[in-house]
């Protein structure tokens, strides 16, 4: 595990657990209204120290990290570590990035590298003493195949989309279709403070709102 997880780095954030998606991907969160900020806010928050803007960017691209080590085969342990890493890369790289609106690109960049480099450690001592003195030092970077970054670009879409709805049916999208077991009406009902009649009515809105947004980031 990466040393210094949770410890606080040079914006004055702290980088938390590895054990942090709660899923592999697609995961639906219902934190606090920083989740509705745009990046560039999310950004400039974060290079000021705010604890709430580092963990609403964390909870809307965290599944994003985490779903790339995923789809290449880790194993769930090595896919948090490789989490770990891309969140410590991306703490002491938001002070020098220049465009927020790259940053979801970027995050797939580097966890791509990340996955990379974590093959080539996995790799015999011997073979990788036999590679050719002119590859030492080349960067082992694989881009993600067209498909699959295809994929992992229309989840982020999928959990943005949710991130743009307001807070109570961002909770009752989770507690219907992201948890398991799946939770009855009734305890959903008392979660979100309503009468259990309604849930089925302010799912339909939920869902409308839902399928505007996707719509907005050219779903089909």
């Amino acid at each position: 595990m990466i040393e210094r997880a949770g410890r606080a780095g040079a914006t004055g954030i702290t980088v938390p657990p590895a054990c942090y998606p709660r899923a592999p991907c697609c995961r639906a969160v219902t934190g606090g209204p920083e989740l509705s900020w745009p990046d560039t806010r999310l950004v400039r928050e974060c290079r000021r120290g705010s604890q709430e803007a580092w963990a609403a960017l964390l909870e809307k691209y965290g599944n994003l990290i985490f779903s790339i080590p995923v789809k290449q085969g880790l194993a769930r342990e090595d896919c948090a570590d490789v989490f770990q890493r891309v969140c410590l890369l991306l703490m002491a790289e938001l002070p020098r990035l220049r465009e927020a609106k790259a940053l979801p690109m970027w995050l797939i960049r580097v966890t791509a590298h990340e996955c990379a480099r974590w093959r080539r450690q996995q790799r015999p001592s011997a073979e990788r003493d036999a590679r050719p003195i002119e590859d030492v030092g080349v960067r082992d970077e694989r881009p993600l195949p067209e498909d699959v970054l295809a994929q992992v670009m229309r989840e982020q879409a999928l959990r943005d989309a949710v991130h743009a709805l307001p807070e109570r049916c961002r909770r009752l999208i989770d507690m219907l279709f992201y948890q398991t077991p799946t939770r009855p009406y009734a305890d959903i009902a008392t979660a979100l403070g309503l009468a259990r009649g309604s849930i089925g009515f302010i799912r339909g809105r939920c869902l409308t709102r839902l399928r505007r947004e996707l719509e907005k980031r050219g779903f089909r």
